[in-house]
């Protein structure tokens, strides 16, 4: 079991204190992986929260800059970072944080070429990306790569959260939903505004962003009742917060009993 320094000790006790995660749960954050695609209004946060929490290898995915645009939500940057790319912001900020965590930088975007040799190197997935596409590319690639996938998305003043183990099985011996059942075909182009255009509520992200991050925590402590099978949806108009079930759907693509997608290249 990976031991905890002193220093370590005393950041994580609170955390140390809770029956729930204990000595164990945090060695096992310690020796944990989790990539964050995204280091955007879901992903900064995530990212901030993990880091605080102690797990020990960050990796994040993304290949934009900090634009003035972004600091209404994306809180793991400041204004003298406009410009730079946004890992290597991150990287600065978590460092700063808690020098105890590796971060490894990943300047690209996530696609088909590069998909699972990102995803094969971490434990826990984090999805906080802003289209259908990577959506649709992270949660097939982490079926393959037999990782658990937690994934969120922002509206304008609701948001969704939900993890997917869709390579395992549950107790009834069915096979855990994927993202295909949950959603079988996107949206068609031009029907979901962009964040741009819509805008969005700043403070709703760093909610589901945290959320993302407790639910990489649950997964990785193991406490808890995690989200497998279940949509939790936030309206922050009514502050109002909904789980709805979900389960599999034998004609999806991925797992159904005629499944077509075989590999990445073949969806």
């Amino acid at each position: 079991m990976t031991s905890l320094t002193a220093d370590e000790l005393e950041r994580y006790a609170r955390h140390i204190v809770l029956r729930e995660v204990g000595g164990p749960g945090q060695a096992a954050l310690k020796a944990a992986s989790v990539l964050v695609i995204g280091a955007g209004g879901l992903g900064a946060p995530a990212l901030m929260y993990l880091a605080a929490a102690g797990v020990g290898t960050l990796g994040v995915v993304d290949d934009d800059v900090v634009a003035l645009s972004n600091l209404q939500r994306q809180i793991i940057h400041f204004t003298p970072d406009i410009g730079r790319p946004k890992v290597d912001s991150a990287a600065d900020k978590i460092h700063a944080l808690n020098p105890h965590v590796k971060f490894i930088s990943h300047a690209t975007r996530l696609d088909v070429s590069n998909a699972m040799a990102l995803i094969g190197d971490y434990d826990v997935v984090l999805d906080g990306s802003d289209n259908f596409e990577t959506r649709y590319l992270a949660s097939d690639a982490c079926f393959f790569a037999k990782r658990p996938l937690i994934t969120a998305a922002l509206g304008m003043f609701d948001g969704s959260l939900t993890t997917i183990r869709a390579h395992e099985k549950n107790g009834a011996g069915e096979f855990n939903p994927t993202y295909r059942c949950l959603f079988p075909e996107a949206p068609p182009p031009g029907t979901v505004p962009a964040c741009a255009e819509a805008g969005v509520m700043g403070a709703l992200a760093g909610v589901l962003g945290s959320m993302m991050a407790l639910e990489a925590i649950r997964e990785i402590t193991g406490f808890g009742e995690g989200l497998v099978g279940r949509l939790l949806m936030v309206d922050a108009r009514a502050m109002r917060f909904e789980t709805l079930r979900y389960r599999w759907d034998d004609n999806n693509p991925l797992t159904g009993t005629n499944a077509t997608i075989m590999d990445l290249k073949a969806r």
